[in-house]
C-alpha cells in the first residue's frame, strides 16, 4: 500500500528483518500485555515523538488539565488511575503529533491526480496540514488561500444555492461539544436539519431501539456498574482493538468472580485472556488473567436468535420458578409482556438453533448464566448494529433485562460502546438530522432563530443527494467521508458532482481528492494542542459512551501558526454565509464558556453547564430510564415483538461483515498488521471457514473473485484477494473496512435504521479468474 514516494513508509510498515510476503498464524498470547508495550514503542520510534509521546502518555485522559484520547468513547477511570490509557490510543496521538508538515511546496509538488494515486497510508503519513488550500481546477494542484477569502468562497456559494437544502453538514466522531453546538446552530440558521454524521452508519440503530423502548437514545449504565455487575454479556465487540481499555473492566470482573460471556462470530483477542500493561506486576510476571467464561459463535447476524433463545429458556424456567423473572419489576415498571411471552413460547427451537447458528445446549448456558446472575449487563457494538435487523436485535437487548429487571439499579443495563471518541456527544448537542420538537423550541427561543422543522438527510440521503444534483455543498468536520461511507465509487461519484466540498481536517487523506469543482481544505488544531482564544487558552468538552461530560485541554505547541480551532473555523463559515445574522459567532469563540452557558439553556441535562463540567471528572447527564421514568408512548418500558429475521445465506451466497485491524483507527490505516489476527503484511484479505473454502476449493492464500449482490440485484466486485481459514461460522466471512466499503451497495440499508449493511454484505466468492484460468 505505500508508494515510490514514500519509501520511510515501506520500511516502517514492513521492518528490515522481513521478506515482505504476507503471513497468517494464530496469535496465541494475551491480548495487551507485552505485544502491546512493543507496539508503542515501535511506533513511536517510527513516527519520532521520543519527547511529546511519553509527555502525552502523562496527561492523556486525565481529569485534571489533561486531554481527552481522540480515539474511542469508552469512559475515563474514576479510581485516579495515572496511565489510563491504551496501544490504539497512543498511536492515535502520535499519530497526531507528527513533526512532519504538508505544507505549500508539497502541494505545488504534486497534483491532485498523482496523489490520487497514492496509498491511503502514504497520504496521512506526509504529516500535518498547515495552512488553508483551495483547490485550481485549471493546474489540478490545490495552491494557498486566506482564511477570510476561503470563508468568503464558502459563503458566496452557500449564498447563491437555491435552498438550504441544497448544503449538508458532515460530523465526524472528533468534534468536541462546543463546536458541534456552534455547527447544528449554523446548519439551522442557514434553514437545514442536513446533519449526517458518522452515528447513521454505526449507532444509529442503538439510538432508535432504546428510544423506543425506553424512552432514552443512550445506555443507561456507567462505570461504576460494570465493576458492581455478576455478568456482562458482550455482543459484536473487538475490545481489544476497537475499545482497549474495556479490557481493564474485563480483567477486574473476571477476577471478582463475574461471568463474562462474549457473543462474536470469530473469538476475537479480548475473548480469551489479556495483561492489563499498568498492572506492573504482572507485566513482570507475564501473568495473564482470562477475559471470558464463554464464549458463543453466533452466525453474522444471529445475535438476536440467541437473545430470543436465551429469553424463551428464561420463561420456561419460570414455569416452575418464579425467581426467573422479575414480574413485580414487569407489572410496575413495563408494558406488552404477556405478548412478548406468548411469541417466545410460539418460536420453536429449531428456528432459533438454525438462525442463531449455535446448538440448543450452548443457548441454555448462557440463559443460564444470566438467570443465575442478580445483575447483569449488556454491552453491543457494531457487530449488531449494522444490520437490517440492529434495531429488533437491540430491542430484544433490552426485552431480555426487562425479564429480570436488569433496570436501574446498581450493575444493570444496556450499555452500547461507542466508536468515536465524541460520538455520543454529537448527538446530544444537536447533530441529529431528525430533531425533536422540543429542542428546535429551545434552540429558537434562546438563540433567536427559526429552525426548519423538517427531517433532513442522513449519510445515505446525503450521498444520494449529492448524485442527483440535490445536494451541491458539502462540508465535512472531521473525519475521511469518502473512504468511511459506503460503495464508494458512487460515494466518490456523489462528491464530484458537488459545487463545493470543504474538509476540517489535521492531515491529508482521501476526502481531499475526491472533490467538488470548487474545493477547500482548512486545517484545525488537534486534541492534543493548545488552542489560544482571546480569553486564553481554552478547554473543550466531550461525552463518553456512558454519558459522562468532562474537559480536555491541550498540551503542545499547534503545529502550525496559521491553524484555527473547529469553532473558529466554524464561526468564520457561519460569518461569511449569514450576514445580519443575531448569533455572535466572534463573540463566542473568544471563550468557549459563553459557548457553554447558551448551551446550558438549549440541552437538557447541561444546566449550570460551566461549573459541573469542571467538577473532578465532570458530571453525568440524567438518564431518566437509569431512575426507571420511561419517556415513551406508555410511560413504561416496553417489550417488543419482532419476528426473528431469516439470516442464513442463501446457497452459494456468504454472509461477510466488514471490520477493522487491529493497526488501525477507522479510516486511519498505521500498518498492513493486524496482530490479534495473526495477519503479518496483508490488507487485501478475507477471512474465511475451513469447510467454505474447501468445498470452493481454496487453499490459504488463493486470490479469489469477491461479489456482492444488493438488493436490487446489481453486482460490486473486489478481485485478487486473499483467501485465510479462519475460526469462522460456515457461511460467515470477514474482511477490512474501508477496503471492503466497495462491497455495501448505497441501496443495502436498514429499512429500520436507514444504517448502511456493512455487518451483513451477501457474497460469492470463487476462485480469482486469472488464477482459475492458470
Amino acid at each position: 500500500m505505500s508508494t515510490p514516494d514514500d519509501p520511510e513508509a515501506m520500511e516502517h510498515r514492513v521492518g528490515p528483518d522481513s521478506d515482505g510476503k504476507p503471513k497468517s498464524s494464530p496469535y496465541h498470547h494475551p491480548a495487551a500485555g507485552w505485544g502491546a508495550a512493543k507496539g508503542v514503542g515501535r511506533f513511536m520510534v517510527g513516527e519520532r515523538t521520543f519527547i511529546d509521546g511519553p509527555r502525552a502518555i502523562m496527561r492523556m485522559n486525565h481529569e485534571n488539565g489533561g486531554f481527552d484520547c481522540p480515539g474511542c468513547a469508552w469512559p475515563d477511570d474514576r479510581k485516579g488511575l495515572h496511565l489510563d490509557i491504551c496501544e490504539n490510543g497512543i498511536k492515535h496521538v502520535t499519530w497526531e503529533m507528527t513533526h512532519k508538515r504538508v505544507e505549500r511546496e508539497f502541494f505545488a509538488a504534486h497534483t491532485v491526480t498523482e496523489l490520487s494515486g497514492w496509498s491511503d497510508y502514504a497520504l496521512e503519513k506526509q504529516g500535518r496540514l498547515t495552512e488553508p488550500m483551495v483547490y485550481d481546477p485549471d493546474t489540478d494542484h490545490y495552491v494557498p488561500i486566506g482564511w477570510e477569502d476561503a470563508f468568503a468562497l464558502f459563503g458566496e456559494v452557500v449564498r447563491g444555492l437555491g435552498s438550504p437544502d441544497e448544503a449538508s453538514f458532515y460530523t465526524s466522531g472528533r468534534l468536541g461539544n462546543e463546536a458541534t453546538f456552534l455547527y447544528q446552530l449554523m446548519a439551522r440558521e442557514l434553514g437545514t436539519n442536513n446533519l449526517p454524521d458518522c452515528s447513521n452508519m454505526c449507532h444509529e440503530a442503538s439510538g432508535r431501539a432504546l428510544q423506543a423502548a425506553l424512552g432514552t437514545g443512550k445506555g443507561t449504565v456507567d462505570l461504576e456498574d460494570w465493576e458492581a455487575t455478576d455478568a456482562l454479556f458482550i455482543l459484536g465487540v473487538n475490545a481489544a482493538s476497537n475499545a482497549p481499555r474495556m479490557l481493564t473492566a474485563l480483567v477486574e470482573a473476571h477476577r471478582r468472580g463475574a461471568q463474562v460471556v462474549h457473543v462474536n462470530p470469530l473469538v476475537e483477542a479480548a475473548a480469551r485472556r489479556a495483561i492489563i500493561p499498568h498492572d506492573f506486576a504482572d507485566m513482570a510476571t507475564f501473568r495473564a488473567t482470562a477475559t471470558s467464561t464463554l464464549n458463543l459463535q453466533v452466525r453474522i447476524g444471529g445475535d438476536m436468535a440467541l437473545l430470543r433463545g436465551m429469553a424463551k429458556a428464561v420463561l420456561e424456567r419460570a414455569a416452575h420458578d418464579e425467581k426467573a423473572v422479575d414480574r413485580e419489576f414487569i407489572e410496575r415498571h413495563t408494558t406488552g409482556f404477556d405478548a412478548y411471552r406468548a411469541l417466545c413460547e410460539a418460536t420453536p427451537w429449531e428456528l432459533i438453533e438454525t438462525q442463531s447458528g449455535l446448538a440448543r445446549a450452548e443457548i441454555l448456558k448462557a440463559a443460564e448464566v444470566y438467570r443465575e446472575a442478580d445483575r447483569s449487563i449488556i454491552s453491543w457494538c457494531l457487530g449488531v448494529s449494522q444490520h437490517e435487523h440492529g434495531v429488533d436485535t437491540v430491542r430484544e437487548i433490552v426485552n431480555l433485562l426487562l425479564l429480570r429487571g436488569n433496570l436501574g439499579r446498581e450493575g444493570a443495563g444496556p450499555s452500547p460502546v461507542r466508536g468515536h471518541s465524541n460520538v455520543q456527544g454529537n448527538r446530544t448537542c444537536g447533530i441529529d438530522h431528525r430533531p425533536k420538537p422540543e429542542f428546535l423550541d429551545r434552540l429558537a427561543e434562546v438563540c433567536s432563530i427559526e429552525p426548519p422543522r423538517e427531517h433532513g438527510l442522513d449519510t445515505v440521503g446525503t450521498i444520494k443527494a449529492m448524485l442527483d444534483g440535490d445536494v451541491k455543498v458539502f462540508v465535512g468536520m472531521g473525519g475521511n467521508f469518502a473512504l468511511a461511507a459506503p460503495d464508494t465509487p458512487r460515494t466518490y461519484a456523489a462528491l464530484r458532482n458537488c459545487e463545493l466540498t470543504v474538509q476540517v481536517s489535521t492531515k491529508l487523506n482521501r476526502s481531499h481528492l475526491v472533490h467538488g469543482r470548487r474545493a477547500l481544505i482548512l486545517p484545525c488544531l488537534g486534541r492534543t494542542e493548545k488552542d489560544h482564544q482571546v480569553a486564553g487558552v481554552q478547554e473543550t468538552s466531550v461525552e463518553d459512551s456512558m454519558s459522562m461530560v468532562h474537559l480536555s485541554v491541550g498540551m503542545k505547541k499547534p503545529a502550525s501558526p496559521h491553524l484555527r480551532s473547529e469553532p473558529a473555523i466554524i464561526a468564520g463559515l457561519a460569518h461569511a454565509a449569514l450576514p445580519g445574522s443575531p448569533t455572535p459567532w466572534q463573540w463566542y469563540v473568544e471563550d468557549y464558556d459563553r459557548i457553554r452557558d447558551t448551551m446550558a439553556k438549549v440541552l437538557d441535562g447541561f444546566e449550570d453547564f460551566n461549573r459541573r463540567v469542571r467538577l473532578p471528572l465532570g458530571f453525568r447527564i440524567k438518564q431518566p430510564a437509569r431512575e426507571l421514568v420511561f419517556h415513551t408512548p406508555s410511560g413504561s418500558a416496553e417489550f417488543s415483538t419482532a419476528d426473528l429475521p431469516d439470516v442464513v445465506p442463501a446457497p452459494g451466497m456468504l454472509a461477510l461483515g466488514t471490520m477493522r485491524s487491529h493497526d488501525q483507527w477507522n479510516t486511519t490505516i498505521y500498518s498492513d498488521n493486524d496482530r490479534y489476527r495473526g495477519v503479518k503484511r496483508l490488507r487485501t484479505l478475507v477471512f474465511m471457514n475451513a469447510e467454505d473454502m474447501d468445498e470452493r476449493g481454496l487453499a490459504k492464500f488463493d486470490p479469489v473473485d469477491i461479489t456482492s449482490v444488493a438488493k436490487d440485484g446489481s453486482e460490486r466486485h473486489l478481485n485478487g484477494y486473499l483467501a485465510i481459514p479462519y475460526d469462522l461460522p460456515r457461511g460467515c466471512a470477514a474482511g477490512y473496512m474501508p477496503e471492503m466499503n466497495v462491497l455495501c451497495a448505497l441501496e443495502d440499508y436498514s429499512l429500520q435504521s436507514d444504517q448502511p449493511l456493512m455487518k451483513h454484505v451477501k457474497v460469492t466468492i470463487v476462485a480469482a479468474r486469472s488464477s482459475a484460468s492458470a
